[in-house]
């Protein structure tokens, strides 16, 4: 589910990119209230998916889905550059989205046998510690 919340955040964080544009110096009403509004429930959503998920994954992919749509949505609707190299970039941007995803599902079974065994290891030492063997 945090996965999900997180796609979700950075989808929103796409939103307010867009409607930040269209505000003009936040001059016009409704797009400024967009961008309001999606800042905070991609902010929210991202808050929700970090209870879970590590920092440093989440806030990644979180920025590259906003980077990735914001591009996507400059190219197809405002008409900006499609230069090749541009796009190899922005490629490796969702490369690196991809891939923090795979290694993190790594890292998260491997953090939570870890920390089985941590919390086992403190209480024990806790106990004789304390003269409760």
């Amino acid at each position: 589910m945090a996965w999900f919340l997180l796609i979700v955040a950075g989808l929103f964080e796409t939103v307010w990119a867009v409607a930040l544009k269209y505000s003009e110096g936040f001059t016009k009403l409704w797009p400024s209230v967009i961008t309001a509004v999606a800042m905070i429930i991609s902010i929210y959503l991202l808050s929700v998916s970090l209870k879970t998920l590590p920092l440093g994954v989440a806030y990644t992919i979180w920025t590259g889905i906003g980077a990735l749509g914001a591009v996507i949505f400059g190219i197809i609707v405002f008409g900006e550059s499609k230069d090749l190299l541009k796009l190899m970039f922005v490629l490796m941007i969702l490369g690196g989205i991809v891939g923090l995803r795979a290694v993190s599902s790594k890292e998260s079974t491997t953090s939570k046998a870890e920390q089985s065994k941590t919390v086992g290891s403190k209480s024990e030492s806790g106990n004789h510690a304390n003269g409760n063997s």
